[in-house]
């Protein structure tokens, strides 16, 4: 019961890491379900957990495929992206958090003007590099969401 407890914590925190972006929310989640599956050492834990697992590479692949393709559609550079992540990693130390998402966007942006020399055409690829972000978040989220449904699955079998 109290590693069940536990591992619900951890899996509640990863949740909230892959929603926030500041700890590696999926990898929280795994360690969540394998406090609850390896101490059983029983078929039903490591099914579990081997599922788990298994959405995790799956989810972690499409988080980055996903958007990647949708931004070289859309024509944003990857060294644009590059800006966006320096820049927020700068503003989360400036700004704790919400830096980190202001940061990303103006370093999208200044790279994007810098690239276009115009504030009319920057604007667009900054947006596409946003719903990006947003997509990747929201993929991850699902592969987040799947593992508990596996270790919610896992619970009533038990």
């Amino acid at each position: 019961m109290v590693t069940a407890l536990v591992a619900g914590l951890l899996i509640l925190v990863g949740l909230v890491g892959v929603v926030v972006q500041v700890l590696p929310g999926l990898i929280v989640i795994l360690a969540g379900v394998a406090v609850w599956a390896v101490p059983r050492g029983d078929a039903l834990g490591w099914w579990v957990l081997g599922i788990a697992g298994g959405l995790l590479v799956v989810g972690s692949l499409a988080k980055f495929l996903v958007p990647g393709r949708r931004l070289r559609d859309a024509g944003v550079p990857g060294r644009s992206l590059l800006a966006g992540g320096v820049l927020g990693i700068v503003g989360f130390f400036v700004i704790p958090v919400v830096g980190l998402f202001l940061g990303f966007v103006l370093g999208v942006y200044l790279a994007e003007l810098a690239r276009l020399r115009s504030s009319a055409k920057a604007w667009p690829s900054t947006r596409h590099a946003l719903s990006a972000v947003g997509w990747s978040i929201l993929i991850e989220l699902a592969a987040g969401l799947l593992m508990v449904a596996a270790w919610i699955t896992g619970l009533v079998l038990a």
